[in-house]
């Protein structure tokens, strides 16, 4: 036996099959043009079922990142799902190429040679390492002389992050050390003279 489904449901089951089945974050307007309805309309019946799946303390959550709606893992889960992961997880970032997307996401766009001079080293591999991991792109040239590819983060870099644009990252001076902190290293360096 069928029963009736309304407009708002029907909506609603669109948007969970539709981004279940999604391999990136669904833009509404997507939805929208899908479904023909108002892009404020999707973007209220998301908002709906993504509390609706908090409030019934769901072990996924869907979330809007990197412009779009996605299902996700439920952070209270982080624990489980990273043991899972770790058991056939791909080899992690080294810590040059970490540095390397550090740069690049707060630089960007930036080309090799600038990268290589903040890091004081060759990045051409880190930075070879992060665009076949689809996370740094070429994303134009610069005017200049050369014309050297300039380099900025993916939309994946911002879906592994969980945020919606780069603006979200947090201050790079919170990872500064303060001026009296700079003193002491300074201090704790210098030759003790007789």
């Amino acid at each position: 036996m069928h029963t009736k489904v309304d407009a708002d449901e029907q909506l609603r089951r669109v948007i969970e099959a539709t981004v279940m089945v999604s391999a990136d974050p669904l833009p509404a307007e997507e939805i929208a043009s899908l479904v023909g309805v108002d892009v404020d309309a999707v973007d209220a019946a998301c908002r709906e079922l993504a509390n609706a799946y908090e409030d019934e303390g769901r072990g996924f959550q869907l979330a809007h990142v990197a412009g779009g709606w996605r299902y996700q893992s439920h952070p209270s889960m982080a624990a489980v799902v990273e043991h899972m992961v770790r058991e056939g997880q791909q080899a992690r970032l080294s810590p040059a190429a970490l540095e390397t997307l550090a740069i690049v996401a707060y630089k960007q766009p930036i080309s090799r040679a600038q990268v290589s001079s903040i890091r004081g080293v060759n990045v051409e591999a880190a930075l070879r390492s992060l665009v076949a991991r689809g996370l740094v792109d070429e994303v134009g040239r610069d005017p200049g002389p050369g014309q050297a590819i300039m380099y900025g983060t993916t939309p994946l870099f911002l879906e592994r992050l969980g945020l919606g644009s780069v603006a979200e990252l947090p201050p790079v001076a919170d990872f500064v050390p303060g001026p009296e902190v700079v003193d002491a290293l300074e201090q704790g360096l210098r030759p003790l003279v007789d």
